[in-house]
């Protein structure tokens, strides 16, 4: 499996990241805090990063935005300070040379599934006992991943990449008891509409018991939902709406408070 090049494309968006960095277990990640004194505890929503890692502005500010709406938020440094840099986002060039096979080869499952465990690991120390994620693009497989073993109660990707279609989304309904939420779009090579529609087919009409919906937001492109270009009407109101979706989806099962914070 591979990337496609929607993957390394992106626009910076507005806003200075407010939450801290701390080591958990070992493992160094962004934390985002609610401030409401009354949110949940116990809880937390896994936040898994694309390729540009839990260091691009664009998923820290996400990871606030949830805060601000109740969710404590953690996102997991799971490629060990070796992401992708955001400057190909601007940098022609550097996306023409990018050795995106190289870096894949570096950040497989089997490194840096044992790095998200380790930091899981250590928020069970500190007494979370729930467990939610949302992952973007290459985040979204691991979504997967950690629902396929059922770390995760509640499940959210948007526009998830490497996932091979129907074989995973067979194994999800056969194997994960977490509700799942798909945020997808018109153009995306790695979630195309095909694998779209078999997801409705596999999930839909009420035959996954523990909860399904997509959401699909017309005229955007994969990587929309954290790194599109907000310039764009029909961007802006896919990244809002996505994001509203998801917020909506962790408040059903369990999440966050619904009255909390805005985005």
């Amino acid at each position: 499996m591979s990337l496609c090049e929607d993957c390394i494309k992106g626009v910076r968006h507005e806003g200075t990241p407010e939450g801290k960095w701390e080591t958990i277990n070992g493992i160094e990640c962004y934390v985002a805090t609610p401030s409401d004194a009354a949110s949940q505890k116990d809880a937390v929503l896994l936040y898994l990063a694309d390729i540009f890692g839990a260091q691009s502005p664009n998923a820290q500010l996400l990871a606030d935005d949830f805060a601000r709406n109740g969710i404590k938020t953690v996102m997991p440094d799971y490629l060990s300070n070796d992401p992708i840099p955001v400057e190909v986002w601007t940098d022609e060039e550097k996306r023409k040379t990018l050795d995106i096979q190289g870096w894949l080869s570096h950040h497989g499952a089997t490194v840096t599934r044992g790095i998200l465990d380790k930091a899981i690991a250590g928020l069970k120390d500190q007494g979370i006992t729930k467990f939610a994620a949302t992952g973007f693009c290459f985040g979204g497989r691991y979504v997967f991943d950690l629902a396929f073993d059922n770390i995760i109660s509640v499940s959210i990707a948007s526009h998830p990449s490497m996932l091979k279609s129907p074989e995973d989304l067979e194994k999800y309904f056969s194997t994960s008891r977490a509700p799942l939420l798909l945020n997808t779009c018109t153009i995306d090579e790695q979630f195309p509409q095909s694998a779209q529609s078999q997801a409705d087919a596999i999930f839909g009409e009420g035959k996954f018991a523990p909860g399904y919906k997509r959401e699909y937001f017309d005229g955007c492109t994969h990587g929309f939902a954290v790194r599109g270009d907000l310039s764009d009407p029909k961007v802006k109101a896919g990244k809002e709406g996505a994001f509203d979706a998801s917020v909506k989806w962790l408040n059903e099962y369990g999440f966050g408070s619904a009255s909390s914070g805005d985005k």
